[in-house]
């Protein structure tokens, strides 16, 4: 295959706006399955985990490859759920573009908004499709304001809407001035070419002009013949659209219903038209093992390099890798180079996925995403690529857990196995993690939240039959301090027979929210030698996680080294070390140490009838309320809530408004504990 047939994308939205329903239609018109797959009962295909299908959402990112007029397309299927930020993470870090699902209805929630950053953050070229045009309240040009107000101009309707709600049966494109109608009776495989209804004539025309005065400076004989008035053709200005798109300069806009089978081949039209193949992407970036930073061209006759972006452990503890290959080729028994591990490991067998089924080949080459078994020591991240040709990627940034439970095995017989198998989800999941409380011995699960942690908890029981014992969930704090302080500390000590000497001056500050904790040295090396600052940093950064008062991780915090002494007959690391240690901890507690719990921001949407009662509700929750406004017949609220008030909200919610409000939520940052949660 040629790679300017390839497309790479990953479709990400917020959850219930639609992405596997989408990615189901995508499979059957494509032929590549030959029934559609729904999430409401459990047929979808890429929704292939028991859980997924139980609860009716995503949870794992799952891969597949279709063929679609002559072009290979990749596509990854990612969760909606904040409590799975990381399957998002590592997919929009190896794919070439993505498509964006809002609900027609609820238009930018903020999960929406969360992936669209994440997706900017990597600089990911982006089409968005507006689905659930066919529901009541369903509005397609309010949620394209709220696009433009969210992510800015560069979001242009490629499509607008024919009709709404019950009576939307089709779409008009503003760049060939023409309708596609689809008949409903035959599950959307076929539609109707029409010419635009004359009460859409102009609403098109006037999207089309504005569309063609922000593209056309993307060349410049084309933006000579358009001041000059003469018209572009189709030809000409899908060009410029795919230039603008490829740059990021350039968000389209299309709209259907994917339940109602309505607007998914035009949507898939603009794939292959407007997303880049890999030979439109620049030189893969990375750097050397000197931490230099180097390039390699994204070609087959380039030197092998692959990023492992997921693993997955089946109930039969077999491990499968995933590999996004950025050049050379990789074939099924060949020994590949880890370049972050230093070591050789075997490819076993290559495959290509679909959802949970594997298609055996027996090479891979630029632009495909494959998976493979046989990697034991390659983990999330991983660089493979030639040893004698250095490279290792950029790395993924993963979110630190928030939530945690205590577990144990129901018979101590188990506790082994239980072990082993928390060890391989952990491999396998950077954002889920497990540590030993040393006070109680107890084993603490930590994760992204309350669903994150039952999921895991489900596959214990059901993939590795192991029956477990969980404690309440509990919330990840953090501790920083409030005011300035600069504390001295000096450690004098006759040790063994020798002197221990250490003299530094700290001073412990407060930063910005958000900002971690970190350490600086201001003093001349003239003062304390080299080595001596090097052993004070460390120590500083080990005290980091192990808390001021309570034990929890410090962030928001300052340290700087400014002042000291040095004597080369007595002053020694250890001395240095424990007087580092004395003074941070004296003078955190003299600049007032304060506890803070993460805050997440809310969305509710629910019937005016219980707005009463919800806002009651949250206000028990401690909430701030930060907006109410209408959309139809619907009041929306935005609110902040410390995390440890969300545990069991859904079924709260559910019980106030009989079913009928729906709520999100999305970590926003971290704040001080209230006065009264404090004391309890």
């Amino acid at each position: 295959m040629k790679k300017d047939k390839i497309r790479n994308i990953g479709i990400m939205a917020h959850i219930d706006a639609g992405k596997t329903t989408l990615t189901e239609r995508i499979l059957f018109y494509s032929g590549r399955s030959h029934r559609l797959g729904e999430v409401d009962d459990g047929s979808a295909i890429m929704d292939w985990m028991d859980e997924e299908r139980r609860r009716g959402i995503t949870i794992t990112s799952a891969c597949t490859t279709c063929s679609w007029k002559g072009y290979e397309i990749n596509i990854i299927d990612t969760p909606g759920h904040i409590d799975f930020v990381a399957e998002v993470e590592r997919t929009l870090r190896v794919l070439d573009a993505a498509i964006a699902v809002f609900c027609g209805v609820a238009g930018v929630q903020p999960q929406s908004e969360a992936v669209w950053n994440q997706a900017e953050r990597y600089d990911i070229p982006r089409i968005s499709f507006v689905n659930k045009l066919d529901r009541v309240g369903a509005d397609f040009f309010e949620v394209i304001n709220s696009m433009k107000e969210k992510f800015g101009d560069e979001v242009v309707p490629l499509q607008i809407p024919i009709g709404s709600e019950a009576d939307f049966r089709g779409v008009v494109d503003i760049v060939r001035l023409k309708s596609y109608i689809w008949n409903t009776d035959i599950m959307g495989a076929q539609f109707d070419e029409e010419s635009v209804p004359d009460d859409l004539i102009e609403t098109a025309l006037s999207l089309r002009e504005q569309l063609l005065e922000k593209i056309v400076e993307y060349d410049e004989h084309l933006m000579e013949k358009y001041l000059e008035g003469a018209v572009l053709d189709e030809a000409e200005i899908m060009s410029l659209i795919r230039k603008a798109t490829i740059d990021t300069h350039l968000f389209p806009v299309f709209c259907g219903s994917a339940l109602k089978n309505k607007g998914i081949q035009p949507l898939f039209d603009a794939v292959i038209e407007y997303l880049p193949s890999p030979e439109d992407l620049p030189p893969l970036q990375g750097s050397n093992k000197k931490g230099q930073t180097t390039s390699r061209p994204q070609r087959d006759d380039a030197p092998y390099t692959a990023l492992v972006f997921k693993i997955y452990t089946d109930m039969e503890r077999r491990r499968l890798s995933y590999l996004r290959i950025y050049s050379g080729t990789i074939k099924a028994g060949q020994k590949v180079y880890n370049q972050n591990n230093d070591l050789f490991e075997r490819i076993d067998f290559l495959y290509k996925m679909h959802a949970n089924k594997r298609e055996r080949i027996e090479e891979a080459s630029t632009g495909e995403i494959v998976a493979t078994t046989g990697l034991r020591n390659t983990i999330t991240g991983d660089t493979l690529a030639e040893r004698n040709f250095p490279i290792i990627l950029l790395p993924m940034h993963f979110p630190e857990p928030v939530i945690s439970i205590a577990i144990e095995p129901k018979t101590i017989h188990e506790g082994k196995k239980l072990r082993e198998i928390l060890d391989l989800l952990a491999f396998e999941d950077p954002t889920f993690q497990v540590k030993e409380d040393p006070d109680t011995g107890q084993t603490i699960l930590w994760g992204m939240g309350e669903l994150h942690l039952e999921v895991l908890i489900h596959r214990l029981k059901k993939d590795f039959k192991l029956e477990v014992n969980t404690g309440k969930p509990q919330v990840s704090y953090r501790e920083s301090v409030r005011e300035s302080v600069v504390e001295e500390a000096k450690y004098v000590k006759l040790i063994a027979g020798q002197n221990q000497r250490g003299h530094v001056v700290l001073r412990i500050e407060p930063t910005e929210r958000g900002q971690g904790a970190t350490f600086k040295s201001q003093i001349r090396k003239t003062t304390i030698p080299d080595n001596m600052i090097k052993a004070i940093e460390e120590t500083i950064l080990s005290l980091f996680p192990s808390g001021i008062q309570l034990g929890y991780p410090v962030v928001d915090l300052k340290v700087t080294l400014v002042d000291g002494s040095y004597s080369e007959t007595e002053s020694s690391e250890f001395g240095f070390r424990a007087a580092t240690t004395q003074a941070f901890h004296q003078g955190c507690l003299k600049a007032q140490p304060v506890l803070l719990e993460p805050v997440v921001r809310v969305e509710i949407v629910s019937p005016e009838d219980y707005l009463g009662e919800i806002i009651a509700d949250l206000n028990l929750r401690n909430a701030e309320i930060r907006n109410i406004s209408t959309k139809k017949k619907m009041k929306i609220i935005e609110a902040f809530l410390p995390l440890a008030a969300m545990f069991g909200y859904a079924t709260d919610l559910r019980s106030i408004s009989q079913g009928r409000a729906t709520y999100s939520m999305l970590l926003s940052h971290y704040a001080e504990v209230k006065q009264a949660s404090l004391e309890k």
